[in-house]
């Protein structure tokens, strides 16, 4: 079976990314693991020009659709994201937005395989859930237009820096025994 962890940060290098080495190392015994970085791909924003939703195909033709072939071929999707203002960062949004072809509120649509699981890692530097809770349902929110089943998450408050990751390491070795 195969996980696919989605550094959602723009940051390769920083605590999100800290997370996604740990994810990735947890459940490499169990998986066939694969980690990307939204910022590795290249893609424009949305033009809000509704083709898609008459032909099931963006216009554009960029790395989305080389993210979404990723997506399809994992049986499990864990995305791991950072309090940008209070929800997640602008790059992972854009993505997100330029996935209408595969969202399930309109016909037709594109579609990806059926039966995958989703996971979503939050994480801020304040000490309240309510940042990571947003983050939480932002992700579980695109997954349900993918018909990804949500089926857990994991709210990490306290983290500005790689090197807060460590206090809290345990709770997401923790965390990656559900994946």
């Amino acid at each position: 079976m195969k996980a696919l962890i989605i550094n959602c940060s723009p940051v390769k290098t920083g605590a999100t990314a800290e997370i996604v080495r740990i994810v990735e190392g947890e459940i490499s015994a169990r998986y066939d693991t694969e980690c990307i970085c939204i910022d590795d791909y290249r893609f424009d924003y949305c033009r809000g020009c509704r083709t898609c939703h008459r032909t099931a195909r963006c216009i554009m033709e960029d790395d989305v659709s080389r993210i979404m072939k990723k997506i399809d071929e994992a049986e499990v999707v864990v995305s791991v994201a950072p309090s940008y203002w209070a929800d997640i960062p602008g790059q992972f949004k854009a993505f997100i937005d330029r996935c209408t072809p595969w969202c399930d509120t309109h016909e037709p649509h594109a579609a990806i395989q059926e039966g995958k699981r989703g996971f979503a890692i939050a994480l801020r530097t304040g000490p309240g859930m309510h940042e990571c809770d947003r983050i939480i349902h932002s992700i579980e929110h695109f997954y349900g237009h993918l018909h990804i089943a949500c089926a857990g998450h994991l709210g990490l408050t306290a983290i500005e820096y790689k090197g807060d990751v460590e206090k809290r390491k345990p709770e997401i070795m923790d965390f990656c025994k559900t994946i």
